[in-house]
């Protein structure tokens, strides 16, 4: 079962709503992953817990058992290494041929990657289903042309970019739009945790509240102190995350109270290391 135990990934499966497995096909694959979209978030919790106690082990979700035990438990999912990497392992688990990918988010120019992604190989091409993207619907990254996924809240993007490919989508912080550059389809589960454990001194989700996830035909989620909803016509709604609305979209997202009554304040970013801060 490609290292996922047997047991776990069929809780994990029937929280997912699938009763059987789904089958390895273009069906399966779409319907995994649209309900994956509606119930697994991408967020930085048990992250923020964690390296705000100090604790020196593996980061939150480094391994998909210690991913899906917390997303059963408490309704947590990750940021892009630990998300991606588990949904990785599911993907195996059920016979695609999934693979761990590295990208670059576009935030500034001439960036080191900084972002685990998943694509599967099915019928003869490539697609995207990003745990973190979230963009509903697999993504087929064509080496020739411009392919998306049509929706006015999580839609997205792919075009060729010389042997690689830019996927434009909307985060909760720039729902403007920014470009992930997928460099390599070919990463490994090593590259994983070395790219994760190098984000342990400092990463923009290692000191206040991210959190992403469909409800309905609507993407909610909290970035840098703002409730950010991007609704079913593709308009942007923002609002100061008070303690009270942090608790009331954690309860939204489907996070569990002990985790929401544990998470710490958010933290100002400092600017990363070496980088003097603006005057």
């Amino acid at each position: 079962m490609h290292g996922l135990d047997p047991a776990l990934r069929e809780r994990v499966l029937a929280k997912l709503g699938f009763p059987a497995p789904p089958l390895p096909d273009r069906a399966g694959l779409a319907a995994l992953y649209a309900s994956w979209c509606q119930r697994v978030p991408f967020d930085n919790l048990r992250k923020l817990l964690h390296v705000r106690s100090g604790d020196p082990g593996p980061l939150p979700g480094d391994t998909p058992a210690d991913f899906f035990a917390a997303w059963l438990a408490h309704g947590t999912g990750g940021t892009c290494w630990a998300g991606n990497g588990a949904l990785c392992a599911l993907l195996e688990s059920l016979g695609f041929a999934a693979r761990r990918g590295i990208a670059t988010m576009l935030v500034a120019p001439d960036l080191s990657p900084n972002h685990g992604t998943v694509s599967v190989r099915l019928d003869g091409a490539t697609w995207l289903v990003d745990a973190s993207l979230l963009h509903g619907a697999p993504l087929r990254l064509d080496p020739a042309h411009e392919t998306e996924v049509p929706h006015p809240a999580w839609g997205a993007r792919a075009r060729p970019d010389g042997g690689r490919w830019l996927v434009r989508w909307r985060p909760q912080h720039r729902p403007e739009g920014l470009d992930c550059r997928i460099d390599a389809l070919d990463g490994s589960a090593a590259d994983f945790a070395a790219l994760h454990e190098a984000t342990r001194g400092w990463s923009p989700f290692n000191y206040s509240l991210y959190l992403r996830v469909q409800r309905g035909g609507r993407v909610i989620g909290a970035a840098f102190g703002q409730r950010v909803e991007i609704d079913e016509r593709g308009a942007v709604a923002q609002q100061a995350l008070d303690p009270h609305e942090r608790r009331r979209l954690l309860e939204e997202a489907g996070i569990s109270a002990a985790v929401a009554a544990a998470l710490p304040d958010d933290r100002p970013l400092p600017p990363p290391p070496g980088v003097a801060p603006s005057p």
